[in-house]
């Protein structure tokens, strides 16, 4: 792991300090240790990355789809040779046990293989003329430089997944990663370099101060495209600052998924699929169910059957063998966590289970349940982003679809249900860019990724992952 753990920014193919030379320490959400320190970059940072990028941009727009992908398959294998390595990092800074961060290397890989793949199917049309003497012709060109802002609750999967499809389609890209997980993106960054994709293609900046480099990434002349993943608030600012100069933008914001339980689903693989729905990565996940509404036949033998599981769950040191939930990022997650369930607790909610800091650390926070949550409480309308389970109880399709709905994200929601008149009939009312089905885990490569409403816009992965980074072009062509 040791060989990947880096402390410089990348810029234009070069290894490089602050200008001011200014760090910022990194540390094990797990017991407080300082991992390394990394540069703490500023404005002058940022513009130097998106002129390189620019630069850089000339000579690989120019290359090969073929040439591209060939790069893009050989930092797959790299990733995949250095997959343990990676993972152990990836536990390391940001807390998720080893088995969760392993199965993120390998998913964020897997954005590698296939826009190495999509690299050589971004196809143009030939347009039947309405005039004898013209044809019609579109081709897809890249977009330009790319601006890549990533979150820290999955620092390896969320660059993969802007800069693999930016990379295959003929763009170059600037990196900010998550102020608390920047570790990750340099590791990966050194594995890009070692795959021989070209200096400034991809650079990286790293910092204490978001806004600053921000500001610089989304509103700098030369940034044609801008991919984000974080909270709403945030989202909404790119968004403004991205409009005077009219970039595209793709934004997977908040969420607040409703998990919906009907009286005849099979109330085990319910259980079993929401516990890892909600406490992956300790709740902290943007498709994290956070509404579990079971219908009122079944709510006690659900709660019954969810506590003895969730109560199974042992935390953790993520690099200890066996531990499932880890530790939350840093001390004010911990603290909104906390707050949001005393809140629950005096407005009414039960504590079914844990509801407390954990002693095993500061940022552990024990695996928690609460019952009879309603719609009148402020845990019901926040986005939880810790290990706590709220359930509500409903009795009728249309309420709940109703109770669902109600909420301005649209990310992530679920539902069990052995009838398959339901299945249709749920899925189209449920205003969600994903729904899964009997199912509590849906993110793969080949699937479009994205929400609706205050969730964002634009999609990730799939087929339709690649289209935010190119431009239509039509030639009329007088023959």
């Amino acid at each position: 792991m040791r060989d990947l753990v880096l402390s410089r920014g990348l810029i234009n193919g070069e290894w490089v300090e602050a200008k001011d030379g200014k760090q910022v320490d990194v540390t094990n959400p797990a017991n407080g240790d300082v991992i390394t320190s990394v540069p703490d970059m500023g404005k002058e940072e940022a513009e130097t990355a998106v002129l390189a990028a620019h630069d850089a941009f000339q000579d690989w727009r120019k290359t090969t789809a073929k040439y591209r992908a060939g790069l893009l398959k050989k930092w797959f294998d790299l990733m995949v040779e250095n997959a343990d390595a990676l993972a152990k990092l990836l536990t390391t800074e940001q807390g998720k046990p080893y088995k969760e961060a392993y199965g993120e290397v390998m998913y964020g890989a897997s954005f590698l293989e296939w826009f190495a793949e999509e690299a050589k199917r971004v196809y143009g049309d030939v347009i039947p003329s309405a005039n004898p003497s013209t044809r019609y012709v579109t081709i897809k060109q890249p977009v330009g430089v790319v601006t890549a802002i990533t979150p820290w609750n999955f620092p390896v999967a969320m660059i993969t997944r802007k800069v693999g499809p930016a990379l295959a389609a003929g763009c170059t890209v600037v990196v900010k990663p998550g102020e608390d997980t920047p570790l990750c993106a340099l590791a990966m960054a050194k594995l890009a370099e070692q795959a021989g994709i070209p200096k400034g293609v991809i650079n990286v900046v790293t910092t204490s101060r978001p806004a600053e480099i921000g500001d610089v990434l989304c509103r700098h002349p030369l940034v044609r495209k801008v991919s984000f993943t974080g909270s709403t608030p945030v989202g909404k600012l790119i968004l403004r600052q991205a409009a005077d100069t009219v970039k595209k933008v793709s934004l997977e914001l908040g969420g607040n998924a409703p998990f919906i339980v009907f009286e005849d689903a099979d109330i085990e693989k319910a259980v079993q699929g929401a516990v890892i729905s909600k406490y992956r990565n300790a709740g902290q996940t943007c498709v994290c169910t956070n509404r579990l509404y079971i219908h009122d036949a079944v709510y006690d033998q659900f709660v019954e059957r969810y506590t003895q599981v969730v109560k199974e769950l042992a935390i953790g040191d993520g690099l200890v063998e066996g531990n499932e939930i880890g530790p939350l990022i840093n001390q004010k997650a911990v603290d909104k966590v906390d707050s949001l369930v005393a809140k629950a607790l005096e407005q009414g909610a039960n504590k079914t289970l844990g509801g407390n800091v954990s002693e095993v650390g500061d940022q552990f926070y024990q695996p928690t349940i609460l019952t009879d949550i309603t719609e009148e409480m402020e845990i019901a309308h926040q986005e939880l982003f810790g290990p706590v389970s709220t359930l509500f109880r409903f009795t009728d399709e249309d309420d709940v679809i109703r109770r669902a709905n109600d909420t301005p994200f649209g990310l992530a929601a679920y539902f069990y249900t052995e009838s398959h008149s339901r299945v249709w009939r749920v899925s189209e009312a449920l205003e969600y860019g994903i729904v899964g089905i009997n199912e509590g885990i849906i993110s793969t490569e080949v699937a479009p990724f994205g929400g609706v409403k205050e969730s964002g816009c634009g999609r990730e992965g799939s087929k339709y992952g690649i289209d935010d980074y190119l431009e239509i072009k039509y030639l009329c062509h007088g023959v």
